[in-house]
C-alpha cells in the first residue's frame, strides 16, 4: 500500500504546482492584455433612436485565450432613474489576435424627452457606469468597473422670444414680428416645426403662427415669427406659448412672457 499513497502524493503535489503555476501566469497574463477606447460617436436615427457607440479594441498577448469578453454600460440621470443600459460580448479572443468590439447603447428619444422635458431647453450631466469582465484562459474570470460623466447638450439651450416689434402702425390687422433664438448644444441636428400662440395681458387668444427652424449641432439660431394681430388687442405686456410640432421634439411645450 505504500507504493500508490506515495504515488497519490506525488500526484497531488504536481497538481498544485501547476495550479500555482497556472493561477500566476494566468495573473501576468492579465498585464499583456491591452484595451484601447476609441472616440465615442452619437448619432440620431431617422425613427428617433439615439445610439452611443463606443469602440474597443482588445490586444492578447498574454498566455492564455480571453474568453467572453464583456461590456456592460448603465446611463443614469441626475436623479439615479436609469435612462438606458446594454451589454455586449465577445465569445473568445485567441492568444496573439486584437480584436475589435463595438458597444452600442440605445436611448428612445422620444421617451427620454417625454419624461424630463427640461432636456430641451437644459445641458445636463449623466452618470456612466462601465464594467469590464472576461475569463482568462477561458475560465479564471476577471471584472473591472467604473463611473464616468457624460454631458447632455440641450437642442434649444437659452430658447428665446423677444420683444414684439410693430411693422405698421395703421394696417388692420396689425403685423407683429418677434425675434426668436435658441443654441443647438446637441450632438444632432435641429429641424422642427413650432407653433408659436401669442396672448395678450387679459389673456386672450391674439396670434397663432406656425415656423420651421433648423440648427446645425453646436451651432445658434436667430429668426422670427411673425403675427397679424386684430386692432386694438395688442398690449404691452403678455405671453407666448411654444409647441414642438415634430419628433423627437413634440413631447416639449414652453411658456415666455413678454413686456
Amino acid at each position: 500500500m505504500r507504493v500508490p499513497i506515495r504515488m497519490i502524493s506525488v500526484a497531488t503535489t504536481i497538481f498544485w504546482v501547476f495550479l500555482i503555476a497556472f493561477a500566476i501566469t494566468a495573473v501576468y497574463s492579465v498585464r499583456d492584455v491591452s484595451f484601447n477606447m476609441g472616440e465615442p460617436q452619437s448619432t440620431l436615427t431617422q425613427d428617433n433612436m439615439m445610439i452611443l457607440s463606443l469602440p474597443f479594441t482588445v490586444a492578447n498577448r498574454g498566455f492564455y485565450n480571453i474568453g467572453l469578453l464583456s461590456v456592460t454600460t448603465q446611463i443614469s440621470d441626475e436623479e439615479g432613474g436609469v435612462i438606458a443600459d446594454n451589454s455586449t460580448t465577445l465569445p473568445v479572443v485567441r492568444i496573439g489576435e486584437q480584436a475589435t468590439l463595438v458597444h452600442n447603447v440605445t436611448i428612445n428619444a422620444t421617451d427620454f424627452l417625454w419624461r424630463n422635458q427640461n432636456y430641451l431647453f437644459d445641458d445636463a450631466s449623466f452618470l456612466v457606469n462601465m464594467s469590464l469582465g472576461m475569463r482568462i484562459a477561458e475560465v479564471i474570470p476577471v471584472q473591472v468597473s467604473t463611473n464616468v460623466s457624460m454631458s447632455w447638450g440641450a437642442p434649444f439651450y437659452n430658447f428665446s422670444l423677444g420683444t414684439p416689434e410693430l411693422g405698421s402702425f395703421d394696417s388692420t390687422p396689425l403685423r407683429v414680428t418677434v425675434p426668436l433664438s435658441f443654441e443647438n448644444h446637441a450632438f444632432f441636428d435641429v429641424a422642427c416645426a413650432l407653433r408659436v400662440q401669442m396672448y395678450n395681458a387679459y389673456g386672450s387668444l391674439v396670434g397663432d403662427t406656425q415656423t420651421s427652424v433648423n440648427a446645425a449641432q453646436h451651432s445658434s439660431y436667430n429668426g422670427f415669427v411673425e403675427f397679424y394681430v386684430p386692432q386694438g388687442e395688442m398690449t404691452d405686456t403678455g405671453r407666448f406659448e411654444v409647441l414642438f410640432l415634430t419628433p423627437p421634439f413634440d413631447s416639449g411645450q414652453l411658456e415666455v412672457h413678454y413686456g
